[in-house]
């Protein structure tokens, strides 16, 4: 095995930095986007519970792993798989897959981004005011309709994306982000007691609160198998592991403390942040009779006209709209600040320069997808969608569980870095150790999970190949 560089490398500021950072990061779309409403989908509190089960067993170990990587290599994702694996394998090769995974993440993610700006802009300027979901899902067509405005939106987010990353680690990504997760929780933590206190919110508190799990049954066993799979998945994605995305914050991390316990308390904001998001969503939806397994619409068409119905409903939705937005550039940063130190890593670029070439690049390459709701809006994949449905496939259904499997297998193989290299890193420092005996699971259980999530992916394009 290759000693390890131990040239010197720029820290986070704070422990919190670190973890507001790595939440950042974890905290996306995922948790206030797809998390409620696949909630709504398969019964509520019921859902809740299996989520938070394969949160424990199944993403925490790798987000372990992947601190682990970053801080023993000191390197981000370009060169930590050439300074920690054996002499003559051939790990490095992940590199690729994982810088092709952050670009494809963010080729659809920025527009999506963009949406979250433009609905914050909407809802200030009162533009939903009074209508119905109707008249609210006219705006988020004309929306999707206008190459140019989306354009303008996608463009805003890479903007912010560079401008911070560029201001470095500590000046730039470090300050801004903490500042954002911190105004986030205040909003998050006012829109929850808004919404709580509605009249008839007291239903949709029980429907995500009381676990029954008769619901998870209501369509027989096939209807809880379906469940399963959803907060496997939920739970897998929503850490952000698998691109190298949380290693490279491993790297810039000193040894005081033990991993495990920074992934716990990371993975615990990160749910937490989903929880709340369902605390706003769901006592608002059944306050206003509205169906809360409404699918995707429920942000875009559904919210605005239940926030237009309540007292005040231009600030309430102005603010949500502002936590979403939020919530995804803190995305936005920490993967672009992945990108940025590949380059830096692997070519030895300056920040500067590994900004404007990227900057650039990311730009370009979001286009695609601003342009797949419109311009080129023929273009689909039967059993998938279009340009973005096809990017958002690649990237969670492919990209991101294999690359988990690339670290798993990586931190626990003899022919890889090695479980007691893994250990011995992730268990320095004061703090939670990780569970020495669990290395059967993780060797014969947890890769199988990660192969069924990868499967189970495939199964509805393949119904839908079929059936045509």
């Amino acid at each position: 095995m290759k000693e390890v560089s131990v040239a010197s490398r720029e820290q986070f500021g704070s422990r919190l930095g670190f973890i507001l950072i790595s939440a950042g990061c974890a905290i996306g779309l995922g948790n206030v986007w797809r998390f409620p409403y696949i909630t709504g989908q398969y019964g509520g509190a019921a859902f809740v519970l299996l989520y938070l089960l394969f949160l424990t067993v199944f993403a925490l170990p790798i987000l372990v792993m992947e601190f682990s990587v970053g801080r023993a290599s000191q390197k981000g994702v370009a060169r930590s798989f050439d300074e920690l694996e054996p002499a003559g394998s051939k790990w490095h090769r992940f590199k690729w897959a994982a810088l092709a995974g952050n670009y494809l993440l963010m080729m659809f993610y920025t527009t999506v981004a963009g949406w979250m700006l433009a609905y914050a802009f909407f809802s200030a300027g009162n533009r939903f005011d009074s209508m119905e979901a109707s008249a609210v899902e006219g705006v988020f067509d004309g929306l999707l309709a206008d190459p140019v405005l989306m354009m303008v939106f996608m463009l805003a987010v890479v903007l912010i994306g560079v401008l911070v990353t560029r201001a470095g680690l500590k000046n730039g990504v470090e300050r801004i982000t903490k500042v954002m997760m911190m105004a986030l929780f205040v909003v998050l933590v006012i829109l929850c007691i808004r919404a709580v206190t509605l009249p008839g919110a007291e239903r949709g508190l029980e429907f995500y609160l009381m676990p029954d799990f008769g619901k998870l049954f209501e369509g027989g066993w096939s209807t809880f198998v379906d469940a399963v799979f959803a907060a496997m998945g939920q739970a897998f994605f929503t850490v952000s592991v698998g691109i190298g995305s949380m290693s490279i914050f491993g790297s810039y991390v000193d040894k005081r403390y033990a991993l495990t316990g920074e992934a716990v308390r990371i993975a615990g904001l990160d749910t937490l942040v989903a929880l709340m998001a369902g605390l706003i969503i769901f006592p608002a939806c059944f306050a206003f009779g509205v169906e809360p397994g409404s699918g995707p619409g429920l942000i875009f068409i559904t919210l605005p006209s239940v926030f237009a119905q309540m007292p005040m409903g231009q600030l309430w939705c102005t603010l949500f709209f502002i936590f979403m937005a939020s919530a995804a550039l803190s995305t936005i940063i920490a993967v672009f600040e992945n990108i940025m130190s590949f380059s830096i890593d692997q070519w030895g670029w300056s920040r500067s320069r590994a900004c404007l070439v990227n900057g650039v690049l990311l730009a370009v390459l979001s286009m695609p997808c601003v342009l797949g709701f419109n311009v080129w809006a023929g273009i689909d994949v039967p059993g998938i969608g279009n340009i973005q449905a096809i990017e958002d496939f690649i990237v969670s259904n492919n990209v991101l569980p294999l690359g988990a499997l690339v670290f798993l297998l990586f931190c626990t193989s003899k022919r890889g870095w090695g479980f007691q290299n893994f250990l011995k890193e992730a268990d320095t420092g004061n703090g939670m150790r990780f569970p020495h005996k669990i290395l059967p699971y993780l060797r014969f259980v947890l890769p199988v999970l990660i192969l069924l999530v990868i499967v189970m992916g495939y199964a509805p394009i393949v119904q839908t190949w079929l059936g045509a």
